[in-house]
């Protein structure tokens, strides 16, 4: 596989490493970005690659809720200056009552039943749109709240169990947005997940400069498989608010509340963001390019 030097630049904002690693570390991977990464951490040169660190698109995210319903749901654009503008915002709220108001089953969906509307905004604001994704939950049993964080930058729903402070719940809610849990508990990780961690500490405490024995190193995995729950798992995580909490301790204090689920989205996370070619584009225009 191929590469280029635009994903050696990608492979450094993703991970934090210098221009040659990275381009070693792609040559070595045969250009695959994700062998890419897993190679630079193997050796101790990068940390997790985040889900979020690649944050290329406009637009918002937005949360709305009525009647115990509730979305949260991400809408794109192509430009900053329109995703902060009223118009767009005002298009947005009208995605989010369509979902709240009807049973929808995909974004295919509301896209369909909304292009009339979409084709409107598209005309007053010259720019492409695009109704990324939502997720919707409604709380018969439940306590729900919602969190927008930076104008629509990251946004955040949690359900708790029923009689939950919202007050707590809110603390929650900025706690994934700031933390960015992955998962409630431990129990929710995936098993795959957890092996392909072991596998690359395992790699990362091998390829120390002073490797130690293999039974040593089971010993360490145990603490450094803690830490990775520890960061991706919501209760396991120090209280943004009283780092001498988890979250769990939290939740204990304040009326023993359970997290069922939550949902967080940061807005454009793995989108491309387009770019571009104003050079291009002025010399086009003076007819200097066919």
């Amino acid at each position: 596989m191929a590469f280029t030097s635009k994903d050696v630049m990608d492979l450094r904002q993703r991970t934090g490493v210098g221009m040659m690693d990275c381009k070693k570390a792609l040559v070595a991977t045969d250009g695959d970005m994700e062998a890419a990464i897993d190679y630079l951490r193997e050796r101790g040169m990068a940390q997790a690659a985040k889900k979020e660190s690649r944050i290329a698109a406009e637009g918002i995210v937005y949360a709305a809720g009525k009647n115990g319903k509730y979305v949260l749901l991400e809408v794109n654009c192509e430009s900053d200056f329109v995703a902060g503008g009223p118009v767009f915002k005002e298009y947005v709220a009208q995605i989010a009552n369509y979902i709240l108001d009807n049973t929808t089953a995909s974004v295919e969906d509301v896209t369909a039943a909304m292009q009339t509307v979409t084709n409107e905004y598209v005309m007053k604001m010259g720019e492409k749109l695009s109704i990324r994704r939502f997720t919707v939950y409604e709380s018969n049993d439940s306590e729900v709240d919602t969190y927008i964080h930076m104008g629509g930058k990251i946004g955040v729903m949690v359900e708790a169990s029923k009689g939950a402070s919202k007050d707590v719940i809110h603390d929650v809610a900025l706690q994934i947005a700031a933390a960015n849990a992955q998962y409630v508990t431990r129990d929710e990780v995936p098993a795959s997940e957890v092996e392909h961690e072991k596998e690359i500490l395992k790699a990362q405490a091998l390829n120390e400069d002073n490797p130690k024995p293999e039974a040593i190193i089971e010993k360490m995995m145990v603490g450094r498989i803690n830490k990775f729950y520890k960061d991706i798992c919501l209760v396991e995580q120090p209280f943004v608010k009283d780092g001498d909490l988890t979250i769990a301790q939290y939740l204990k204090n304040n009326g023993n509340a359970a997290i069922i689920r939550f949902t967080r989205y940061a807005m454009g996370e793995g989108l491309q963001k387009r770019e571009d070619d104003f050079v291009g584009e002025v010399m086009a225009q003076a007819g200097m390019i066919k």
